[in-house]
């Protein structure tokens, strides 16, 4: 460098139109290069160094900004000693104090913004912002309260005095952008003339919204200044890759999102409506609640975005999809700039009858919660951050007065918003201030204790930033060593403060601790806010549940059983479904075209059940069970089998005993009358012995009836056919022994057919071959109890199964060989006597038996369940009687009625050839 000198300049200059407010819904906010923010961290901090105080030059402070321009000049002198000094136009802070280490603060303190013309051929306008937001100017005095406290106190930081510098956001990005400029420049009352100095601000606290605060981060994120917000809830802001140094004092939306989900699913609404503010803090909320929505089973019918800025078509278009739609529950992720513009236009278009979910942006807003929105918030619910309370708090607020610093404008337009009045005289002004008004008479969102719980995250974040300060300036000994070595403040790097942010972990004067996680967040609790009225019809946020993040699944969401206001003051709780719940017995049927919460009702088929409401399927009841009449749980199938209660088995029980009864009655008959010539020409032993096995049919049919058991199966079906089997067997010797006896052309007792050891034989031998079958019958494939639910859905057919199918069938078969063999020898016996032709009745009662039998075949097969059992029964009560009848019957009517016929002489008056001993 020269002994003239070197003179060199330094243009900066960005137009305001490429920069978006609100930031890209996809990749975050890209309204700046990367390769423009790198060039831009080498020089800004240069070009801190290098502007002239404001202040010098008398200029008054002004909250302007004008197209963003700084151009600054450097001149080497003879000395080397570089000096800088500012051509653009600097902002000064808005509250300001100085102190040996300086915190930045951003804060909304102004909600409404103008909009520049954008010509694109000359500087924009200045943006201009105004009306005070008194929540968030109360937010920036909770932090100079903190402050004070920290400078008071001989435990925290002594000997170190913390300065602040507060700018104003207005809520959007851009005005954020220029806020985090001054203070990383340092375009304060504290510059110096120099090129070199130490960084403005340590650390910053703010803002109140996420897409400002994300703008915020891209440009103090290349110096690393920690940057603390105590209400921007965006889950994208805890991803460490993009903002590593990013902490907050609030909750993410990742855990209220999923919050209000359960909420919503917990009283029922499976159908809301969905409106969000169009910035980072709406969209990225919202995503998260649909999402977890879905996971619930709750469908949003319509998901509304609007912006406070944006136009007014907008929002009445908003509001008209909300009024058209069914559900009659509304989650509203709103800032509360938006939920201000929201609630005008519903009050224009009478929006009313919704039950609002509020997000804590609002849920617990003083300003909405007045009588004018009352007839659309009362009985709104939300989750709102634990509400606290900080000591000597109001005692501080309540001081503030434009005295404080006379040159604020700030303070003077807080006073005159306060109390409807103003400094200057003006004549459509209906008030002047005084300045002796008081603030202890005011009660509005600046004044208001009650509900501390942004404020209290706000004094969180300033206590947080100071036990990180007192960490990196106390050296600590153990054993003589150096912990770490101390850090003077005149080296004091962001960096070094936000390394020890992460490892704070202290408790405030209420016993809250305070800590952040590996992604900056704090453990996410919520209380359940509920808006109710008091007895002076005054609208109180009343906490009625519960919600920590750090709880088991089954204990995140509790309510604490206080009585919930509802939309329009209700104590009844609003039902928002897009389809009515199915009852149990029914299932949920998808509408095509429709989300998954619109269904039709579908009854369950027989043998299905659901058990509980909106089942989306209905499960098939076990074999041995079915469904009861509403199909709503499965019962015990009906066990069927044949009973001796019922009426038809106790029929059958009768007719069996009868014919019993009768076979014995004849049997007595016809040993009482053995000796008479009827009797000895029937054969009375085989009559005897047919009587007998008569008897047995008739019993062995009540073997059917009843519950099967392995016994009874294996005895009805044996009995059955070793019974018939002799029956039939005493027939047939019968009907071989008469057609010999009549045929042959000697005596017939010297025939060896007639004689009584043949017949005995005979007898024996064709019974015998079905005891055998049977034996082979039950020894290899026996008939066992089976639970029949295959012929009928809804009953159980206790049935016997006969096993093998084959020996049943043979059983049969043979019973009917014999007794076709029976018919064929009567048939040719036809012709004798008349007087006794006995052929005659044997041909009659084989033609009944085998018309029975022959009839049972298909009606064993086709019919179902117990009158399967009842058909067999009726075959062997029918065709038992059918042979009783036929063959006894003519004999009984002679012995009993007609004993006069009962003689020899009778016997063989037509045939003198016919004498059978």
């Amino acid at each position: 460098m020269n002994a003239f000198g070197t003179h060199f300049t330094i243009h900066i200059h960005t137009l305001l139109n490429p920069w978006p407010q609100t930031a890209d819904k996809k990749d975050g906010t890209k309204w700046l290069s990367k390769r423009a923010r790198d060039d831009f961290s080498h020089f800004s901090l240069f070009a801190s160094r290098a502007v002239e105080r404001r202040s010098q030059t008398g200029a008054e402070p002004d909250r302007t900004s004008d197209d963003f321009s700084l151009s600054l000049s450097a001149v080497g002198a003879d000395n080397g000693t570089v000096f800088c000094r500012m051509l653009g136009r600097p902002e000064f802070p808005l509250l300001f104090r100085k102190g040996d280490i300086s915190i930045g603060g951003a804060f909304s303190i102004y909600s409404q913004i103008s909009k520049p013309s954008l010509s694109m051929t000359e500087p924009p306008d200045p943006l201009i912002c105004s009306r005070i937001n008194l929540r968030e100017f109360q937010f920036a005095q909770t932090m100079m309260f903190a402050i004070e406290e920290i400078n008071n106190s001989s435990s925290l930081l002594p000997n170190i005095k913390i300065g602040y510098k507060i700018f104003d956001s207005c809520g959007l990005t851009l005005p954020s952008t220029h806020a985090v400029m001054h203070l990383i420049n340092g375009q304060g009352k504290d510059l110096i003339n120099t090129c070199q100095s130490q960084m403005s601000v340590h650390v910053i606290i703010g803002t109140s919204e996420s897409s400002s605060t994300i703008a915020i981060l891209q440009i103090s994120g290349s110096f690393q200044i920690p940057v603390i917000s105590h209400f921007a809830t965006c889950a994208c802001l805890s991803n460490r890759n993009e903002y590593p140094s990013f902490f907050r004092t609030i909750p993410s939306d990742y855990y209220q999102s999923r919050a209000l989900a359960k909420l919503v699913k917990h009283f029922g609404w499976t159908w809301v409506g969905a409106v969000r503010s169009d910035n980072d803090y709406g969209n990225n909320g919202m995503a998260t609640f649909i999402t977890a929505a879905h996971q619930e089973g709750v469908c949003v019918e319509y998901s509304e975005a609007i912006s406070r800025t944006g136009s007014a078509e907008q929002v009445e278009r908003t509001v008209r999809v909300i009024q058209r739609g069914t559900a009659r529950v509304l989650v509203a992720f709103l800032a509360q700039g938006e939920m201000d513009v929201l609630l005008e236009e519903s009050l224009r278009q009478n929006l009313t009858g919704l039950q609002w979910v509020g997000s804590e942006s609002w849920i617990t807003s003083s300003h909405f919660a007045n009588r004018r929105f009352s007839s659309i918030l009362t009985g709104s619910l939300g989750f709102a951050i634990r509400k606290a309370k900080i000591k000597g708090l109001q005692e501080f607020l309540l001081q503030v007065h434009p005295s404080q610093d006379p040159q604020n404008n700030l303070l003077r337009e807080f006073w005159e918003t306060t109390f409807g009045c103003s400094f200057q005289a003006n004549p459509h002004s209906s008030k002047q201030c005084s300045g002796f008004e008081k603030l202890q008479d005011v009660n509005n969102d600046f004044t208001d204790v009650s509900e501390l719980r942004i404020s209290n995250n706000v004094y969180k974040a300033v206590y947080a930033v100071a036990h990180a300060m007192h960490k990196v300036f106390t050296c600590g000994q153990s054993g003589g060593v150096d912990i770490h070595s101390c850090i003077l403040m005149n080296n004091l790097e962001p960096s070094e403060v936000m390394k020890h942010l992460q490892e704070v972990n202290f408790s405030l004067q209420s016993g809250e601790r305070v800590y952040f996680d590996k992604n900056g967040d704090p453990v996410a609790t919520y209380e359940l806010v509920n808006w109710q009225k008091n007895m002076a019809r005054e609208i109180v946020f009343m906490t009625v549940g519960s919600y920590d993040a750090s709880l088991p699944n089954g204990k995140l969401f509790t309510m604490n059983g206080i009585n919930i206001t509802w939309a329009g003051e209700s104590w009844e709780r609003p039902v928002s479904v897009c389809s009515e719940s199915c009852l149990p017995g029914f299932r949920q049927a998808m509408i095509k075209n429709k989300p998954l919460c619109c269904f039709s009702c579908v009854a369950c088929a027989a043998g299905e059940i659901s058990n509980s409401s909106n089942s989306a399927e209905c499960s098939r009841c076990p074999p041995d069970f079915w469904s009861n009449h509403d199909c709503s749980k499965c019962v015990p199938k009906v066990i069927e089998f044949l009973t001796y209660g019922e009426t038809m088995g106790a029929l059958l029980t009768a007719f069996s005993l009868l014919g019993a009864t009768l076979s014995l009655v004849v049997l007595f008959v016809f040993i009482r009358f053995r000796h008479t010539p009827l009797v000895k020409a029937s054969n009375s032993e085989l009559s005897f012995l047919l009587l007998f096995s008569l008897a047995l049919c008739f019993l062995c049919s009540l073997t059917f009836i009843g519950q099967p058991t392995e016994w009874s199966c294996m005895l009805r079906h044996t009995a059955f056919g070793i019974t018939f089997a002799l029956c039939i067997s005493c027939i047939l010797t019968k009907t071989i022994t008469v057609v010999v006896a009549f045929k042959a052309s000697q005596p017939a007792n010297t025939l060896p057919q007639c004689s009584a050891p043949f017949q005995r034989t005979n007898v024996l031998s064709c019974t015998l071959i079905q005891v055998l079958v049977c034996v082979l019958w039950l020894a290899f494939a026996p008939p066992f109890p089976h639970r029949n639910t295959s012929h009928t859905t809804e009953i159980v057919i206790l049935e016997c199964d006969v096993g093998s199918p084959v020996a049943f069938w043979v059983v049969l078969g043979y019973i009917g060989l014999l007794a076709v063999l029976c018919l064929i020898l009567a048939f040719l016996a036809r012709k004798l006597p008349d007087n006794f032709n006995e052929a005659k009745f044997i041909t009659f009662s084989m033609l009944i038996f085998s018309a029975v039998w022959v009839t049972f075949i298909p009606a064993y097969v086709s019919s179902p369940g117990k009158f399967t059992v009842a058909v067999e029964i009726f075959a062997i009560l029918a065709s038992s009687f059918g042979l009783l009848l036929s063959i006894f019957a003519p004999k009984c009517y002679i012995l009993l009625l007609k004993p006069e016929k009962n003689t020899k002489k009778h016997m063989m008056r037509r045939n003198s050839r016919s004498h059978i001993h």
